[in-house]
């Protein structure tokens, strides 16, 4: 039986996506895994953007550190991965009307994002008989692995049932609102303890901020945010996330006048952006003819594998999600305002750190994620942890289930 981890912390130090406290949860959570839960340390990958003595967290660093884990685990093995960082959501940009909601994004340092499409293919790779935990201190988190049960939280709803907190996935039910990261700073909480007031930042980043950043660090200044995933082929090509080159075969067997995936009905496909993709891509493959070539290998079972949101294949039967929020509000990236000397924090990954300390590391899935709810509530956060995994997971022992 063997324990193994990936950890990601990023700060995005000296971009307008600063955050101060991501980098701290990792790093807590890596001496976390050692003395409480008995992982070596050469079982443990860190990747942390404050530091260039660590792996940077890049979109291509990150992927392949989760893809050598799920290659190195066999049955038996516990897996486990903490992110804590920027999450967003990417629109659908097809024009199709049966593309629907958003991808559900990590925004990794060199803002190469990664869906929650991607999270779900490594889940699906996970050996049978192995399990992997993940933790995500982002954003947008409940819908980080695609189409996974949600057992606690309220970012999917399946109308023919009315199970309050605990629910299936069913349909996409997406709420369009953000609350608040904090209802306010507290000097004192439920039970009379102290509790520093905060100054807090929260763990969204929206697209128009991707876009700046991606023009600083490419200096490419064709880039807008109405035509984020043919940008993020642009810049990233063959180390451009997988539903990024599918939606780019897609658009490209469009614009050669195939059909988009094989599966027919392609002759308006993709309407909305057709004149966008005239003046952005075309020159690109006139100048370049293998241009294309990174998302015309990508393997595509039709046009509907570009679309946004949910597709309704079988439930992953070894991944657990443990989400910051749910899919529609913000993670709080915490710092005390007066005390100088206190470390900043994301509110899940600390209050996970004393919910471990108080149960010795012995507690449930379930656990962790009611009782973060509890004292997230008391210190005045109004995000929402949730719970997404298979029945057979919800009581299991957190990260050594």
């Amino acid at each position: 039986m063997g324990k193994k981890a990936v950890l990601i912390g990023i700060n995005y130090a000296g971009t307008k996506a600063e955050l101060k406290g991501c980098v701290n949860d990792v790093k807590k959570m890596h001496r976390c895994l050692i003395d409480r839960y008995g992982f070596s340390e050469n079982d443990i990958k860190l990747l942390i953007d404050a530091d260039d003595s660590y792996t940077q967290p890049t979109g291509r660093n990150i992927r392949s550190a989760l893809s050598d884990l799920i290659k190195s685990a066999e049955s038996g093995d516990f897996l486990f991965v903490h992110y804590s960082g920027h999450g967003t959501r990417l629109p659908a940009e097809t024009g199709e009307d049966d593309d629907t909601g958003y991808d559900e994004c990590i925004v990794p340092c060199d803002m190469n994002l990664i869906t929650d499409d991607d999270f779900r293919e490594l889940v699906d790779k996970v050996p049978q008989g192995c399990i992997i935990t993940i933790v995500s201190d982002s954003c947008h988190s409940g819908g980080l692995i695609d189409e996974c049960k949600e057992q606690i939280g309220d970012s999917f709803k399946d109308e023919s049932e009315n199970q309050g907190e605990s629910g299936s996935s069913g349909i996409r039910g997406f709420i369009q609102k953000t609350g608040d990261a904090i209802e306010s700073a507290f000097k004192r909480n439920d039970d009379g303890d102290d509790v520093d007031d905060l100054s807090v930042n929260n763990r969204s980043l929206p697209l128009d901020i991707i876009v700046d950043i991606l023009k600083q660090k490419t200096g490419k200044e064709d880039i807008n945010v109405g035509n984020v995933r043919p940008t993020l082929f642009d810049v990233f090509g063959e180390d451009s996330t997988p539903k990024v080159k599918k939606f780019m075969k897609v658009l490209f067997n469009c614009l050669q006048g195939g059909d988009g995936g094989g599966d027919g009905g392609g002759g308006g496909l993709f309407g909305k952006i057709g004149e966008l993709a005239q003046s952005f891509l075309k020159p690109k493959l006139e100048n370049n003819a293998d241009y294309g070539k990174p998302a015309m290998e990508t393997e595509i079972g039709g046009k509907q594998d570009a679309y946004a949101g949910s597709k309704k294949k079988k439930l992953p039967e070894n991944g657990v999600l443990i989400s910051g929020c749910q899919t529609d509000q913000t993670s709080a990236d915490a710092t005390p305002a007066k005390n100088a000397q206190a470390e900043s924090y994301g509110a899940l990954s600390h209050a996970i750190q004393k919910i471990v300390e108080e149960s010795e590391g012995k507690i449930t899935n379930r656990e962790v994620v009611m009782k973060a709810r509890d004292l997230m509530k008391k210190q005045g956060f109004k995000q929402r942890p949730g719970l997404y995994c298979e029945d057979k997971h919800v009581d299991a022992c957190f990260i050594c289930g």
